[in-house]
């Protein structure tokens, strides 16, 4: 166990863990369009189809049921793409191959990979990853900012339960966003790529003595459900194009459900259904 975990004690009955990008912080439509998509254009010089292929990555990692997948993932899934229907992508079935076996996918764990097998697109996916990390440290602070109600619905959820940042970006970007917008000082434990998937993350913050029925994973993709269903926990939905009313409502509304265990059962079945639905249009 990583030693942050190790370190982290429960402090009270509640815990809530809260996705960063596109949950928290307004970044997630900033960062695909402004830099993991046109970097991908440039790594693999595929300039001559760019519309088509950023429209498709967009498409995939911000606005249907895909939303939020690793960004590992979202590269096997636009690279396929890319060399069934326009340029031979060399290598591609090992990058692959990592994708789906790898325990953790991460620039560290690609760089293991990298030294063991020497592969071509192993090699280009790792630049073109610490190219984007490098592309989203030149967002300006206003370009990061989080959506409006966060940080009051985090002060309010603080005052009932533990708070862990539970997301797959990168430790140093999430770090930054939250500390430079003042909201880190609410937070208990931060987890990102580098400890593990939100599934082993949840996993772990329960074994510090939480009832299931007492965590809450609050998120905006499809895989911060799973990851909550996956460790039996409660979860709620930040929706695309809602994000304001969406946190409103959760420290109105979801905040004092989660307390009173009245969350679970029909209100949780009525919030996904909605951010189902959401994601499908």
């Amino acid at each position: 166990m990583s030693s942050i975990l190790e370190k982290f004690n429960k402090q009270k009955e509640f815990l809530i863990c809260i996705d960063s990008d596109g949950c928290a912080i307004d970044t997630m439509d900033i960062k695909h369009i402004k830099c993991f998509g046109p970097c991908m254009i440039t790594e693999w010089n595929l300039e001559e189809w760019r519309k088509s292929i950023l429209d498709s990555w967009n498409e995939v990692n911000l606005y249907t049921l895909t939303r939020g997948i690793n960004r590992f993932k979202g590269l096997a899934v636009a690279l396929t793409e890319i060399n069934d229907k326009y340029i031979k992508i060399e290598g591609l079935d090992e990058f692959l191959k990592w994708t789906d076996e790898t325990l953790e996918l991460s620039n560290e764990s690609l760089e293991e990979e990298l030294k063991k097998t020497n592969n071509t697109c192993i090699r280009k996916a790792l630049e073109w990853s610490r190219a984007v990390n490098k592309s989203i440290d030149l967002l300006s602070e206003e370009e990061k900012s989080p959506f409006e109600g966060v940080k009051e619905a985090i002060i309010e959820a603080k005052k009932i339960a533990d708070i862990a940042i539970v997301s797959s970006a990168n430790e140093k970007a999430v770090l930054d966003e939250w500390s430079n917008n003042g909201l880190l000082e609410s937070v208990d434990i931060v987890l990102t790529q580098n400890i593990g998937p939100k599934a082993y993350c949840i996993s772990k913050l329960i074994e510090k003595g939480y009832n299931r029925r007492n965590v809450l994973m609050v998120g905006d993709a499809l895989g911060d459900l799973k990851a909550a269903e996956s460790n039996e926990v409660l979860y709620y939905p930040i929706m695309v194009k809602k994000e304001k009313e969406s946190w409103n409502r959760f420290t109105i509304e979801a905040l004092k459900k989660f307390v009173d265990n009245s969350y679970i059962g029909e209100y949780q079945e009525k919030v996904i259904n909605e951010f189902k639905s959401n994601l499908s249009k």
